[in-house]
């Protein structure tokens, strides 16, 4: 990313440059990055194709932006100890960052709350929602882990997903 953004203050807006990490934002270099994609991938695209369709530009985009990505990732969800559901995410990235795709008119808080469930269904803490509607859109969630009122949090319910090696 290059250039500055605006950021409010007290009374005026100041530029900062945009390679500047705010305080505290999670994973931000990470984010950063997918929103890029996310804006380069509507400006090709357009709107009005399934959200599968762009799930899987996205991660051909964010691939070549030299980031991991995996799609339809299972997310199971438990209940005393008992598996009762099981959801699938449109995109992880990096193991770090849930991507959950729309292509609604406007984002809507019941697609902030699906966003929610699965951070909280996860170990992953950050979630980007992402509208490929009439004008793109976009929220960053954050779900703490020490936040999640899971009794237990599991280990990495995708075993070897992302960054798999292999020791030939």
């Amino acid at each position: 990313m290059h250039g500055f953004s605006r950021i409010k203050t007290g009374r005026a807006l100041r530029l900062v440059p945009m390679n500047a990490v705010p305080l505290g934002l999670k994973h931000f270099e990470v984010t950063g990055k997918i929103i890029e994609v996310f804006y380069d991938v509507y400006n090709e695209l357009g709107y009005g194709f399934l959200e599968s369709t762009y799930a899987e530009a996205m991660k051909v985009a964010l691939e070549a932006a030299g980031l991991v990505a995996a799609r339809e990732v299972p997310v199971p969800v438990w209940f005393r100890g008992q598996k009762v559901g099981q959801y699938f995410a449109d995109v992880m990235v990096e193991n770090v960052v849930l991507l959950e795709l729309k292509t609604a008119r406007h984002l809507e808080a019941a697609h902030q709350a699906q966003l929610l469930h699965y951070l909280r269904a996860t170990q992953i803490e950050l979630g980007l929602l992402l509208n490929f509607g009439v004008r793109p859109e976009f929220r960053r969630l954050l779900f703490d882990n020490e936040r999640k009122k899971s009794v237990e949090i599991r280990v990495n319910p995708w075993p070897r997903l992302l960054h798999e090696t292999t020791n030939d």
